[in-house]
């Protein structure tokens, strides 16, 4: 198949720092690539990938310092727009700006909704545009949304086997007793003071990889920094993707005590690829992702997580490995795309019944031979 992935311009795919979702979809069209696919990527110009790439901005906009990407945005969908004819698939990864500019499409078109959807601000477009095919990462995602969207299918997310390799045991150097793992983002919604609370009442030591954010920091400050200055306690602050993997793969389980209903959360599929079981609160999608008692434990309190810390420590890592692979590497999931880019050919009237399954330079330059207008840098928001 020609396929158009067409990928949020924040960040370049995958990202250079942080970004979930330009991460999904290098793994989705590198994947797509190595099955065979004719794929076309559309994103920032410092993207590194197997595809054709089309670049429409040099690098991610959010490294650049631009505040609004919505001027960036509009004239990327313009130039897909009008390549349209080239591909038999365009597979958007941007949320709604598409919805009304490609709606002549929707027979070839899908969104994967990557975020929440409990945002009211956004519920008339959803109403309005009911003809965009959509592609939910959970089926806990769609329940804020309005009856009559167009859902074409629940893809879990799938990440490379190799990315997170398989650790059989897990081996902490400084503490015998093993530990857990907190990775991510420090923020109310994550329950990192949940994770501390676990820690200090099962006794065992817990490790917090995380960055904190503008917008989190006097969370940050008034809740969880007077919280880490406990001997069993051990702040290490953000680390990136080659220092994740000894992180997880030594850890004796993942704390994932989120309070939201977090649509899919990666760090759990990562820990399970690592072989590390994952103790986590049964919010938003962590039902789907994590089989209690195999790949980690479901808990509805904090007693509940507190004798979890006891119970990991029997569970087989190779059966956590063995759950990651049969449902959430990157194989498995573009296996269900390709079936949905099949299906929405195959032209199904009965597409909305579906069941769930599971420095810049003073212009853009070239996007594959089609010129794309002169842009000064001056009329950019900075």
């Amino acid at each position: 198949m020609r396929i158009a992935q067409i990928a949020p311009l924040s960040e370049a795919v995958p990202p250079k720092f942080y970004g979930g979702t330009e991460r999904v979809v290098s793994w989705i069209t590198e994947e797509l690539v190595r099955q065979g696919h004719d794929v076309t990527l559309f994103a920032s110009g410092d993207s590194e990938t197997s595809a054709k790439l089309a670049a429409c901005t040099p690098e991610g906009l959010r490294l650049l310092g631009y505040r609004d990407h919505t001027a960036s945005h509009l004239a990327m969908l313009h130039h897909v727009h009008k390549r349209a004819h080239e591909f038999d698939i365009l597979h958007f990864h941007i949320d709604l700006l598409q919805y009304p500019m490609f709606e002549d499409l929707n027979h070839k078109c899908l969104t994967t909704m990557h975020g929440r959807l409990d945002v009211p601000d956004f519920m008339p477009v959803y109403r309005t545009f009911t003809g965009m095919p959509l592609v939910s990462i959970s089926d806990n995602q769609r329940d804020p949304m309005p009856e009559n969207v167009n859902w074409l299918s629940t893809i879990h997310h799938g990440l490379p086997a190799q990315n997170c390799p398989f650790y059989p045991e897990a081996k902490d150097l400084d503490d015998k007793g093993g530990y857990l793992a907190f990775l991510g983002r420090i923020s109310p919604e994550k329950r990192p003071d949940r994770a501390i609370e676990m820690a200090i009442r099962s006794g065992v030591k817990l490790k917090i990889a995380a960055k904190v954010d503008k917008a989190d920091q006097d969370y940050w400050d008034e809740v969880i920094e007077p919280m880490i200055h406990h001997p069993l306690v051990e702040f290490i602050g953000e680390i990136n993707e080659e220092q994740k993997k000894d992180f997880l793969g030594n850890a004796l389980a993942l704390a994932f005590p989120i309070d939201w209903p977090e649509p899919f959360g990666l760090v759990m599929i990562e820990a399970m690829s690592a072989g590390t079981p994952v103790i986590a609160f049964r919010n938003g999608s962590v039902p789907e992702v994590i089989a209690d008692g195999v790949s980690g434990v479901l808990c509805d309190s904090m007693d509940d997580a507190v004798a979890a810390v006891h119970k990991v420590k029997t569970m087989s890592r190779a059966g956590v490995r063995k759950h990651f692979e049969s449902q959430f590497t990157a194989e498995c999931m573009v296996r269900k795309y390709v079936a949905a880019y099949e299906q929405l050919l195959a032209g199904s009237a009965d597409i909305i019944k579906l069941p769930h399954t599971g420095a810049f330079s003073s212009h853009y330059g070239e996007m594959n031979g089609s010129s794309l207008p002169s842009i000064s840098v001056a009329a950019m928001p900075a």
